[in-house]
């Protein structure tokens, strides 16, 4: 009962801190402000250690986000991890994530980026193998040696900005856009932001980590890890429009986007199937983020947060009611067991399709016609659209499988919506989850833009979802009821359901080989040469010879006589000669 009352403390504090920062936000945007804090940790012979925080309307509405999410998701967690003896262990976990997160958020510096960076890649660590097992500890180390990458990415940024004579990136991105150090910074920057948001070919850990508990991954997914890269590259943004670095990441993400929607279409589990959809989202971000539109991204990214929450809430519910099972295959009529939970993941999963005038529908509508209106390649052009329509069938496809039809479980079964803790978290997301992006569109555009296109262009997308929607429904019926026929097809849902192997490549490709190459090294190296030309062969020999010296310096007449014998043979031999 203790704990449940620090989860309500907790839950309270950062929903009021969430708010706050809200009304902060739309003060600095109306006001236009920008508040640059410089802290001096330590001044020492006119060296100084400098903390700064760069507080805007962007980091600012961010954090408040982040906080409402994480605050909903710890009163959740009351209940979701009541049976689990360590909640208290679970709690601190989570807060020093978001702690993290917050501290990434406010830097303007790449010190304390990386600070807020590791902190996270550490806490993710932690938290995706909190269910100790084999599973959750190979997903964890695959999480780590991905991110890692990343670090060592913003590691080399950081040592290249000394270049410029300080590490507050944020001075030197305008003016520098055209100067080949800053290009190779924004490269490395990029690099890291694609291992942290899970792009192409750093994909495999996404799906992965879906071990972890899952009000951790609707944290994850929607406002923490993942976005962190996003955040990044809002960041510098400056100098990813007009340059090749824009147009790599362009590809990469429209080729994220499109995997990503295939894959979930062939995935059973429902929970990796909600993490393909935050890559695929991913994906969209980070692709209107690489032609310049950061105000998108960001729109995009905080809408998207608030429906993903929910949608893994939802999952989460639906697991813990079918007794940890996650196989879509097995659930089924949940719309009648459990009415106000299949009523949220609906509306959430409608949101991630585009519903007009739920939050998604602001977001993604006016991304598309954006990429419609703007100078754009055909194949670019068709990831978009075509990824689009994947989202919305596999959306309709997750419905029909749990929702509708029959259910396919135990017999023996009791599923409800007593939870009135989890039912209320659920209900602050489902309330943003519908008014959030009118709410954030008015905010973010106030005054609007006029995009005009022709008539079958602007039905376009609307055209798209509906195409995608039918065919997800439809495909899942036939597949359902001719299951022999499709069998037919088991390679090629082999092929797209491994995420175009990717998988496989992180692991057994690319990590097996290092793996055995790094212990190779430590036992020839570590514990080999350097030891035998370093510090044990040295101590022993300096070893030795003090006892030596030891002995001499005892006096002992026999000694003395020997070396007074040594010494004239010595002396001797050299007369001789």
């Amino acid at each position: 009962m203790f704990y449940f009352s620090i989860c309500f403390m907790f839950f309270i504090i950062l929903f009021l801190m969430s708010f706050f920062l809200f009304i902060l936000s739309i003060i600095f945007l109306m006001m236009d402000m920008v508040y640059f804090f410089e802290w001096e940790l330590v001044s020492l012979n006119s060296s100084s250690i400098v903390m700064t925080f760069l507080f805007d309307w962007i980091s600012l509405l961010f954090m408040s986000f982040v906080l409402l999410i994480s605050s909903v998701v710890i009163y959740y967690s009351k209940e979701y991890m009541s049976e689990d003896f360590n909640i208290n262990r679970f709690i601190m976990l989570v807060l020093m994530f978001v702690f993290s997160m917050m501290l990434l958020i406010i830097s303007p510096n790449l010190i304390s980026i990386l600070l807020g960076w590791d902190g996270l890649g550490l806490v993710s660590y932690c938290l995706v193998i909190y269910f100790q097992n084999v599973k959750s500890y190979n997903a964890g180390m695959l999480t780590a040696l991905s991110n890692r990458i990343g670090d060592i990415a913003l590691l080399l940024a950081i040592a290249w900005m000394l270049n410029y004579g300080s590490w507050n990136y944020i001075f030197y991105l305008e003016i520098s856009k055209n100067h080949m150090e800053m290009m190779i910074i924004g490269g490395l920057v990029m690099l890291a932001a694609m291992t942290k948001s899970a792009q192409i070919p750093f994909s495999a850990w996404l799906p992965a980590a879906m071990a972890a508990p899952t009000p951790v991954s609707a944290l994850v997914h929607s406002s923490t890890l993942v976005t962190a890269g996003v955040y990044l590259l809002i960041r510098f943004n400056f100098l990813l429009v007009d340059s090749i670095l824009g147009k790599i990441l362009l590809l990469i993400s429209g080729l994220t986007m499109f995997m990503a929607g295939l894959g979930a279409n062939y995935e059973f589990d429902l929970k990796k199937i909600i993490a393909l959809s935050t890559l695929s989202q991913l994906g969209l971000m980070m692709s209107i983020l690489s032609m310049g539109f950061l105000k998108l991204a960001l729109f995009h990214l905080l809408t998207h947060a608030l429906f993903k929450a929910l949608l893994f809430m939802c999952a989460g519910s639906i697991i813990h009611n079918m007794k940890n099972n996650q196989d879509i295959r097995l659930m089924g009529n949940l719309v009648t067991q459990m009415p106000l939970t299949s009523s949220c993941f609906n509306l959430a999963n409608l949101a991630l399709c585009g519903m007009p005038f739920l939050a998604g529908f602001y977001s993604k509508d006016l991304i598309l016609e954006i990429v419609m209106l703007s100078y754009m390649n055909l194949f670019s052009f068709f990831l978009y659209f075509f990824s689009t329509g994947l989202t919305v069938c596999y959306s309709f496809r997750l419905i029909y499988y749990t929702l509708s039809g029959n259910y396919m479980g135990s017999s023996f079964h009791l599923m409800s919506d007593e939870s009135w803790v989890m039912l209320s978290g659920k209900f602050v997301l489902l309330f943003m989850s519908i008014i959030g992006g009118s709410l954030l569109s008015w905010m973010i555009f106030p005054i609007s833009t006029m995009i005009c296109l022709p008539f079958y262009l602007k039905m376009l997308t609307l055209m798209v979802c509906i195409v995608g929607g039918v065919m997800g429904y439809t495909i899942s019926l036939v597949s359902l009821m001719y299951f022999n026929k499709t069998l037919n097809l088991y390679k090629m849902s082999f092929f797209l359901g491994l995420m175009w192997f990717m998988p496989l490549i992180s692991t057994v490709g690319i990590l097996n080989p290092f793996l055995f190459l790094g212990n190779f090294v430590f036992k020839s190296f570590d514990q080999g040469w350097s030891e035998y030309f370093g510090g044990q062969v040295l101590y022993k020999n300096l070893k030795f010879n003090s006892l030596m010296m030891q002995m001499f310096q005892f006096n002992n007449l026999k000694i003395y006589l020997m070396s007074l014998v040594l010494w004239l043979i010595i002396l001797i031999s050299l007369l001789m000669i």
